[in-house]
Parts: C-alpha cells; sequence; structure tokens
C-alpha cells in the first residue's frame, strides 16, 4: 500500500486567482478604468495584444466558478477585489453594483463551504489617481485607506481573512524600473521607493480599519520572494546578493518588522546615484511605526531560483561559479523561462520564520506555467504541473517538520488567466481556459489536486 505524507490536520488546501486576471467586465457595471486597463489597451505593452477585457468572464459567471471549486473540494480561495469596481475614482463616489458583485461571490463561497480570503490590491490601481501621481503620492495611501474602509464595512461581517497588498516590491520595481507592468514607467528609482513606501504606510494604516471592520479576523501582507543563492563567495556577488535581496526583500520585510529600511542599501542607493540624498523626504515622522502594525501572518509567493550573479563584470573578471542553474530542459524550467528548484520554497520558509518570526505563514502563490493543451481525446495531460506541485509540496511539508508554521497552500492559479504583460500566452491554471468558447477544461494537475485535498497529504515516493 502506498504510503500518504499527511499535513497537519488544519492544513488549508486551496487556490488563488486576481481580479484583474480573470474577472473581464472590464468597464461593467460603472466600473472604473485601472492602471492594467490603460497599460493592455496601449499596442505594444501585452503579447499579442491581449487585454483583460474579458478573459474567461469570471464576473459574469462567478457561480459556475465556485461551483468548480467546490467540486475541486477547495477549502479557501483566495480572490482579489477591483478597487476601481468599488470606487471607479479611487475616493469618493461609491459604485454599489461592484460592492454587490463580491458580496454575492463572498455568500457564494460561504455556501460552498469555502472560506474566501480577500485581497485589496492585486495591482489594479484606478487610473485616476494614477493621473495624481499614483502611489509616488501620499494621496494615493489615504485612498487606499478610504478603500479599505468601504470595502471591509460591506464584506466584514463575512470575509474574516484579508491580504492588504499583493507583491509590494513587484509593483514598485515592474511598474517603476524595468517598466514591464503597469504604469510601465523605466528607471525611475526615486518613484520606485516611494511608490514602496506609500505602498507600505497604506499597509499599517489599513490593518486597524480592517479589523474595526471585521471583528474577530486576520489580516497580513502578500510578499514575493524566490530563492537567491550566491553565484559565489567573491565580493561581486555579495554585492550582488546584497542589493537584489534588498531591494526585493529586506527592504520589505524590515519595514514591516520593526526594523527600518536596511541601512546599507538605502546607502547603495545614495551612492549610485539612483535615490539621491535630496530625494528621501516622502519619509514623515511616525511612518516607520505604522508600516510595522503587528500582523497575524504573511502570505508568500514562491517560484523560482535566481542564482545572485555579478552581471556587470566580464565572466572572465568574475570568479568561477560555484552555484550553477539547472540545465534548461522543459522539465527544470518553466515556460515562464523560471528554474524549477522545489527546495528552495523550503529555504524562504525557514527564512521568514527563523530571522523574521513571523508566526503564521500561508503559501498564497505557488505554481507553474505549462501550456500543456487538450489531446485528441479532450484531456489534458499536464504531467510536469502534477510533478512541479508535488515537490513543493514536499519542501512545505519539510518546512513544517522543522518547525515553520505553514498554514495553508494557495495553488496559483486556479484557471489559465491573463498573465500581466505576457497576455494570454502563459497558462499556470489547473483549470483550461478556452479564450473563444469561454469553456473550463479540467487538467490532469486538477484532478490530482482534489485526491491531495481528499487525502491531505502526498504521496510517498
Amino acid at each position: 500500500m502506498t504510503k500518504i505524507l499527511k499535513f497537519p490536520e488544519n492544513f488549508l488546501w486551496a487556490a488563488a486567482t486576481s481580479a484583474y486576471q480573470i474577472e473581464g467586465g472590464w468597464n461593467a457595471d460603472g466600473k472604473g478604468e485601472s492602471i492594467w486597463d490603460r497599460f493592455s489597451h496601449t499596442p505594444g505593452k501585452v503579447t499579442n495584444g491581449d487585454t483583460g477585457d474579458v478573459v474567461i468572464d469570471h464576473y459574469h459567471r462567478y457561480r459556475e466558478d465556485v461551483a468548480l471549486m467546490r467540486e475541486m473540494g477547495l477549502q479557501a480561495y483566495r480572490f482579489s477585489i477591483a478597487w476601481p469596481r468599488i470606487l471607479p475614482q479611487g475616493r469618493r463616489k461609491i459604485e454599489q453594483a461592484g460592492i454587490d458583485f463580491y458580496s454575492r461571490l463572498v455568500d457564494e463561497l460561504l455556501a460552498a463551504n469555502i472560506i474566501p480570503y480577500a485581497t485589496l490590491f492585486h495591482w489594479d490601481l484606478p487610473q485616476a489617481l494614477q493621473d495624481e501621481g499614483g502611489w509616488t503620492v501620499r494621496s494615493t495611501a489615504e485612498a487606499f485607506v478610504e478603500y479599505t474602509d468601504v470595502i471591509t464595512r460591506a464584506l466584514g461581517d463575512r470575509v474574516k481573512n484579508w491580504m492588504t497588498h499583493n507583491e509590494m516590491s513587484v509593483v514598485v520595481f515592474n511598474g517603476y524600473v524595468s517598466g514591464e507592468h503597469a504604469p510601465g514607467i523605466k528607471n525611475d528609482y526615486v518613484s520606485a521607493i516611494r511608490t514602496g513606501h506609500h505602498l507600505l504606510l497604506s499597509h499599517g494604516w489599513a490593518i486597524p480599519i480592517i479589523r474595526q471592520n471585521s471583528p474577530g479576523c486576520e489580516v497580513g501582507p502578500v510578499i514575493n520572494a524566490n530563492y537567491s543563492p550566491l553565484g559565489s563567495n567573491s565580493k561581486a556577488d555579495r554585492m550582488a546578493f546584497n542589493f537584489g535581496d534588498g531591494i526585493w526583500i529586506r527592504w520589505f520585510l524590515d519595514a514591516l518588522y520593526g526594523r527600518g529600511y536596511p541601512a546599507d542599501l538605502v546607502e547603495q542607493l545614495q551612492v549610485r546615484g539612483l535615490v539621491p540624498v535630496d530625494q528621501w523626504d516622502f519619509i514623515q515622522p511616525g511612518d516607520m511605526d505604522v508600516m510595522s502594525t503587528t500582523t497575524d501572518f504573511v502570505g508568500l509567493n514562491y517560484y523560482f531560483r535566481y542564482i545572485s550573479r555579478n552581471n556587470d563584470l566580464p565572466e572572465e573578471e568574475n570568479e568561477p561559479q560555484t552555484v550553477h542553474p539547472l540545465p534548461k530542459d522543459n522539465i527544470n524550467w518553466t515556460e515562464m523561462g523560471w528554474e524549477v528548484y522545489p527546495d528552495g520554497l523550503r529555504h524562504v520558509l525557514a527564512r521568514l520564520y527563523f530571522e523574521y518570526q513571523v508566526p503564521k505563514i500561508y503559501i498564497t502563490e505557488n505554481g507553474a506555467s505549462y501550456s500543456d493543451a487538450p489531446g485528441p481525446d479532450g484531456r489534458i495531460r499536464d504531467d510536469r504541473r502534477i510533478r512541479f506541485l508535488n515537490e513543493h509540496f514536499r519542501a512545505a511539508l519539510q518546512a513544517i517538520q522543522m518547525g515553520v508554521p505553514v498554514a495553508g497552500y494557495f495553488v496559483w492559479s486556479l484557471f489559465d488567466n491573463f498573465e500581466w504583460g505576457h497576455g494570454n500566452s502563459q497558462r499556470f491554471g489547473l483549470i483550461w481556459s478556452d479564450y473563444e468558447t469561454l469553456q473550463r477544461i479540467w487538467k490532469d494537475s486538477a484532478f490530482w489536486y482534489q485526491n491531495v485535498i481528499r487525502q491531505n497529504g502526498i504521496e510517498e515516493e
């Protein structure tokens, strides 16, 4: 008989999505324009010119989708709320139709015995606020508090698990440094750092509002942290690691956990001329205390390993690499060009707990993009996704056995969806989305996950 490696009794098996990636209905029922509406409608910004206008039309087909969740056995579902559906201009004028949609969705989830986990901001900032400066200005953080108050008043009696922001570092650096994401600004570190500050500030300001409007709830941020070992022990590689780790991880976690901004990174940003000394006036007295307001958990989004290497030096001037990526085949690398490295999840989970003493951790996103399509018999044999998830589940269980308080696992994603700058070209879903007919088809991984949930564990190899 096959031995099952069991997870803790109350472990939560779940899946995740976000509003812009699945809802469609981009201008339905009074919804305002978001920065992703604007970005995706700008020629050349998104692969194949795809947009979030329809995607899988979850806005109109949510009941069907919740029925699929129930059939799969999901115990919880992480979704995001589209700020422009609630406040089309970002503040003041409330659109009741938007509130009603999420209220119906929550009721449908609860009727299916699925626990709702709501993310307040998953990147779709109202364009009206972006026109005023977006997250680079303090007034947007204040508007976020107003939006938080409105939606938590409406849903706080039924939603008891709240996530403030999704992947603040991606908003900051993909939006203002690489320009790959909305609002599509490149190489503007001053705006990037200001954006990060106001995201963190709005997170701290929102927490007491959420707790007031949703008594007995739990609240926390969602961070992305991939595993980034040193390419070698050279000084150059260590500097590359410190800067990259500082920008993507420590900048946010240190602030969230009362350590302020990393002094070494502040110095580097100034020395490199990226954020001059006279550009730090956005930090006001008391801000750092607000950011470190106590939370109940942290959500972790983990996807891949990235080896820290000083790519500014010619290879012949670098010390020899001692850590190398896995061979670039279709097993060790996903179609996003990300290296598959399950043990990195264990490392990152341990770091969160042992370095920051996070009291509870949810894996809020983890998954892989593979384009396996329906065969002649209609079946979707996505064996690579099953292998990917199985190995990452095993890594999470090892972390639990080390004492890390991992409370649940939200697979990314429930459906194939709009993958931001990649449009519809990347498929992360357990369920296949036909973007023409809007048909949903279970992949083999969905049936496999259904069984994992049923037995609360994975088979021992």
